[in-house]
């Protein structure tokens, strides 16, 4: 099943010219609504009209991660304010927030791409289909929500927690999809068996995974644990949310919806755009978006791209799965983490050495993150509940900044290992074969 064939199937002819208008049309829209991007054209010297098609795409600048940063928390929008119906926001390595507000064209497009995702994954009008990503600031949440409703489907917001409610409810209501993150996937599978249920008391048949790494073989035991087909969603907020790629029945690679986010891939080095088949960052370029249009964004994951019509009748360029980073981000239970977000914590509070150490572990198929850190001498000591008011204030600092919970270990004075190099921080204990 093909939601929107015109889009999704037209000629490769006919998508550069599509992407190529929409690129001029965007240039301009951002070079006289952006002052960031004004002046770095004009740094460049390239004007709007430089930009005849899409091919000119590599005379424009890059945006990272930090422009954001440096522009919070309104600085990069384009539309103003009267325009904005929904703002979401993700974690940044600073504690701030990357601001990204929508307008009602923006979140009708969200939908529209979101629903070629759950089409291409074969759900109907007749599923009810639980989305089980966090609601709030997230975008997975509302992002599969409001993709589901435009398809026609019924939509269950279970969102996350109360496992044994939500296991009740798909056996109950029949829920026949879901949309989680691989681990919770899992934890679920986990927790059916210890309710006494197997997977043929359940009706669930199609499973939409993203917001954190996985692999073939986690895909392979989902399937078998729960009886489902397992489908890779890939997004992020900053381009708008699930529903930029979407896996096909065939599961060769992930179709970008690339009418409206181009994708291109470079050398994170010498940031030379690459051609197809070789492996590089991934950037992508919103050729539609009007609250928070971005222009080159460095997305740091490592991928390929494919080309060639599809045997499921889609032309679009396919992405491979992701490998890897360019940068230090980890993903923990869907949610970006910093190892300078945690140093900025520990630097804040006086009680503590700038030496730490972050152990990413799977444990009952949940992300877990320790944090061990170095007392000062002088504030190391045998009075426990001294040590235990530390080490609460400093794991309630963590999850304000981080947005998730750490189980924060205080370590001796001098026990973490230097190193003469580059420090070393992060120890990922998780398995990703």
């Amino acid at each position: 099943m093909i939601w929107n064939p015109t889009k999704e199937c037209m000629s490769r002819d006919q998508m550069h010219s599509l992407q190529s208008k929409r690129l001029q049309k965007l240039v301009t829209y951002v070079y006289h609504n952006v002052p960031f991007y004004r002046n770095k054209m004009q740094q460049m010297d390239v004007a709007p009209e430089d930009i005849q098609s899409i091919d000119d795409i590599v005379k424009l600048p890059f945006t990272t991660k930090q422009d954001l940063r440096d522009n919070y928390p309104y600085g990069l929008q384009a539309a103003p304010a009267s325009e904005i119906v929904r703002v979401h926001a993700s974690s940044g390595t600073t504690g701030n927030p990357t601001i990204v507000g929508y307008t009602r064209k923006d979140l009708a497009v969200w939908s529209e791409v979101m629903a070629r995702c759950l089409t291409a994954y074969g759900v109907t009008r007749d599923d009810t289909f639980s989305v089980s990503y966090g609601y709030g600031l997230f975008t997975g949440g509302l992002g599969a929500h409001y993709g589901v409703e435009n398809l026609g489907a019924t939509v269950i917001p279970t969102s996350t927690g109360n496992t044994e409610k939500h296991i009740r409810l798909i056996r109950d209501l029949n829920i026949s999809g879901i949309a989680c993150t691989p681990s919770y996937a899992l934890y679920l599978a986990e927790s059916l068996e210890k309710m006494g249920l197997k997977r043929e008391d359940i009706s669930l048949r199609i499973g939409a995974f993203g917001a954190e790494p996985w692999t073939e073989n986690m895909r392979k035991e989902i399937e078998e644990r729960l009886g489902l087909k397992a489908y890779n969603l890939y997004g992020l907020s900053e381009i708008m949310g699930p529903g930029v790629s979407y896996e096909c029945s065939e599961q060769n690679g992930s179709h970008i919806c690339e009418d409206h986010f181009y994708p291109e891939i470079i050398n994170p080095e010498t940031l030379e755009q690459l051609p197809y088949g070789e492996q590089g960052e991934l950037v992508f370029t919103t050729l539609t978006k009007e609250g928070l249009p971005l222009l080159r964004y460095r997305t740091k994951d490592l991928c390929t791209l494919m080309e060639g019509q599809c045997a499921c009748g889609r032309t679009s360029v396919r992405m491979g799965r992701i490998v890897g980073r360019s940068d230090d981000m980890l993903i923990i239970r869907g949610i970006n983490v910093f190892p300078s977000q945690v140093e900025s914590v520990i630097l804040e509070m006086q009680e503590f050495e700038p030496q730490y150490m972050l152990v990413v572990d799977r444990v009952n198929n949940l992300d877990t993150l320790q944090v061990q850190v170095e007392v000062r001498r002088d504030f190391f000591s045998d009075d426990i509940g001294r040590m235990l008011n530390m080490k609460k204030r400093l794991a309630d600092r963590l999850k304000s900044v981080l947005s998730i919970s750490a189980d924060v270990k205080l370590m001796e004075p001098s026990s973490i290992e230097r190193s003469q190099g580059k420090g070393k921080h992060v120890i990922d204990k998780r398995i990703l074969k």
